[in-house]
């Protein structure tokens, strides 16, 4: 696995051994950002299931103005720490170590929200579902923020979830992306 474009392109990133973690492979990475390229310049990017941190080191390179990459793993959060430095991206990003539901609260109380949301927990899991039901009132996705879910091909989500809408979704063998947009008030 390797950063595909941008800053740090090239550079190969550590993974987890273990086999809770699954990153996502440079094909479907590389057409995540294809989609999300004109509104990664900039933007505030978080992960709520970082894994190695893939994700949000290639919005980092890509030109992302700010990550906040959550894990629960503290394994995962050593890997996550030594890709940041590897691809001297360190400086831009704020590691979370812990669940998903106590990061939502964190940034809650903190009044932090998200241009872009990366969901990819584990496949077979409601955690992604959950998320989005847990943030839809909440201001932690900006008004015209996105929510990308990376999930098993045979799992469906909704057309709508709480606020959320269906934007596009993407099949790439066994891996689907599901984009889904904030409602507009």
């Amino acid at each position: 696995m390797r950063v595909i474009a941008g800053s740090a392109r090239g550079i190969p990133l550590e993974t987890i051994e273990e086999m809770t973690t699954r990153p996502t492979v440079d094909r479907v990475k590389e057409n995540l950002f294809n989609v999300l390229m004109p509104y990664i310049d900039g933007a505030v990017v978080c992960d709520f299931f970082s894994g190695s941190g893939s994700l949000c080191i290639e919005s980092l390179s890509r030109g992302a103005s700010q990550a906040y990459l959550v894990e629960k793993n503290p394994k995962a959060m050593e890997v996550i720490k030594r890709n940041l430095k590897k691809t001297r991206l360190e400086d831009r990003a704020e590691l979370f170590l812990g669940s998903y539901d106590y990061a939502i609260e964190h940034y809650k109380d903190r009044n932090i929200s998200f241009d872009i949301l990366f969901l990819d927990p584990p496949h077979k899991s409601n955690f992604a579902k959950d998320a989005m039901e847990k943030i839809k009132d909440l201001p932690i996705l900006k008004k015209d923020g996105i929510i990308v879910i990376e999930h098993h091909s045979n799992q469906v989500f909704e057309e709508i979830i709480g606020t959320f809408h269906l934007w596009k979704r993407k099949k790439y063998g066994n891996t689907s992306l599901s984009f889904y947009l904030k409602e507009q008030e």
